[in-house]
């Protein structure tokens, strides 16, 4: 998930940063970094990810081969389990050299994963291949992973409003953040084959223009059975414009305030919830899901306050 990154929370593949720092050389230097978003239902996102590079302006030949002014960041396959960068950031590339100019997209080349899903109460696992080598050892794949072109021209990330990004040698610092959301990422084929497929949705802005969400949550008058320590068996879910859902435990920030906070999200509107203790009933002070719009380089913020709180006999 601003993202749901904000394979929601919003490959956000997941989310990258791009750390773009002078050289002085007629060169910056690029750090990329992977956040994500956990989608419903999915409990391992692994990909191998074996190149990516920046797309210059001028495009290569139908194959996906690098064109003119394209700038390889990674050559070396990393293979990583997306969902464990929820709300998080991981290294993908550090200090990559870049030369001064005009890019227009970043592309990921995947030449292989698998999902790991909850479904019908059993666990089963997807993967491009049966001998990928990204599988746990002993895993017994149950059906077909399929991601179209992938491997081949790679992923597509177009920047925020799709404009092109300039990379200069004066100084500057810019930071894109790349959201990948694994919710809307990754379903099942239509037509019943029961293969799973890998269409990404990828975002990406500059960091610079990323935000978050902080939900706060206090007891107000209302008495708490555990008193104020049972806020933190409530949970906050960021819900984004495509549906995805992320959920977060609240935790202390001081003796009677709760918060969960939603970090790398793209510009935005956001839906925020709450959901309770199992066998729970409460009402807010204000209306849910609430409302926040993620502005540039802000923070926005929405304070739950209970006014019930009951548990079912």
């Amino acid at each position: 998930m601003n993202t749901l990154r904000h394979l929601t929370s919003s490959l956000l593949l997941a989310t990258g940063l791009l750390f773009l720092a002078a050289c002085g050389d007629g060169t910056s230097r690029v750090t990329l970094k992977l956040t994500d978003a956990p989608g419903d239902g999915i409990e391992k996102a692994v990909v191998t990810i074996s190149k990516v590079y920046l797309k210059g302006s001028v495009e290569g030949d139908k194959e996906g081969k690098d064109g003119k002014g394209d700038v390889v960041l990674l050559s070396e396959p990393v293979t990583t389990d997306l969902l464990t960068l929820a709300n998080d950031t991981a290294d993908l590339v550090k200090d990559a050299e870049v030369p001064a100019g005009t890019y227009k997209e970043l592309r990921f080349v995947i030449t292989g994963g698998y999902i790991q899903v909850k479904q019908d109460g059993a666990t089963r696992i997807f993967a491009t291949s049966r001998d990928y080598e990204g599988l746990p050892e002993g895993a017994q794949v149950d059906g077909d992973l399929h991601m179209p072109s992938a491997s081949s021209s790679g992923l597509k990330v177009k920047f925020d409003k799709d404009a092109d990004v300039t990379i200069t040698s004066d100084g500057e610092q810019k930071v894109i953040l790349v959201d990948f959301d694994v919710a809307q990422s990754f379903g099942k084929e239509a037509g019943g084959s029961g293969r799973w497929v890998m269409r990404p949705i990828i975002k990406g802005a500059d960091l610079e223009f990323s935000g978050n969400v902080e939900v706060s949550l206090e007891a107000g008058d209302v008495s708490l059975p555990l008193g104020p320590t049972q806020l933190g068996l409530f949970s906050a879910v960021l819900i984004n414009a495509d549906g995805s859902r992320e959920p977060m435990a609240f935790t202390a920030s001081t003796a009677t305030r709760y918060v969960a906070d939603f970090k790398y999200l793209l510009p935005g509107t956001y839906q925020v919830d709450l959901v309770g203790p199992e066998g729970v009933t409460f009402s807010t002070n204000i209306t849910r899901p609430a409302t926040a719009t993620v502005g540039s380089g802000a923070e926005a913020n929405v304070d739950f306050v209970l006014t019930s709180f009951e548990v079912a006999e």
